[in-house]
């Protein structure tokens, strides 16, 4: 009897140890199975998010110009103006988005007829040589350029008046 007692202790604890190595096998095969999907799941995400950024980047290269770039002589056709503060001792009504200073008395700056913002010439120009959008909002930087600009004086610039609390686009 003490032998069949200690073979079914045996047996017993053979079927126990049979039982923690499937469960432990069972165990790494679920971890694995979650690893695959969520690596699956983050790829499809990142893919997804490269291709939206790559579709993204082509629209903003193409424009509404149909071109990466802007000739200087299209540049040279947009509005400039020199910059003239209204109200003296306030703080600059104003800064250029491109190089984030403010703009002062004096400076030529460009006006970018589609949209109305305005920057220093110098800013924009180098800007609209890499790409023909607004550096604030993406819009074509000039829809149809003019041959000549109207108004201004003979190079076609304008003078541009700030009042105190007023902002320039």
């Amino acid at each position: 009897m003490f032998e069949m007692e200690r073979h079914s202790v045996g047996l017993a604890t053979q079927i126990l140890v049979m039982a923690i190595v499937i469960s432990v096998i069972l165990l790494f095969l679920g971890m694995g199975v979650l690893v695959l999907i969520h690596v699956w799941i983050v790829g499809r995400t990142l893919r997804n998010d490269v291709g939206e950024r790559r579709n993204a980047a082509s629209a903003v290269e193409r424009g509404s110009l149909g071109s990466t770039s802007m000739s200087r002589d299209d540049i040279e056709k947009l509005p400039c103006f020199d910059f003239a503060a209204k109200a003296k001792g306030s703080s600059p009504a104003g800064d250029c988005a491109v190089c984030l200073e403010n703009f002062r008395a004096g400076e030529r700056c460009r006006l970018l007829p589609s949209c109305n913002h305005s920057f220093h010439a110098e800013c924009v120009d180098l800007w609209l040589l890499r790409a023909p959008v607004c550096p604030i909002c993406r819009a074509a930087a000039a829809d149809e350029l003019p041959s000549v600009c109207g108004g201004g004086d003979e190079r076609g610039d304008f003078r541009v008046e700030v009042r105190e609390g007023e902002e320039v686009l």
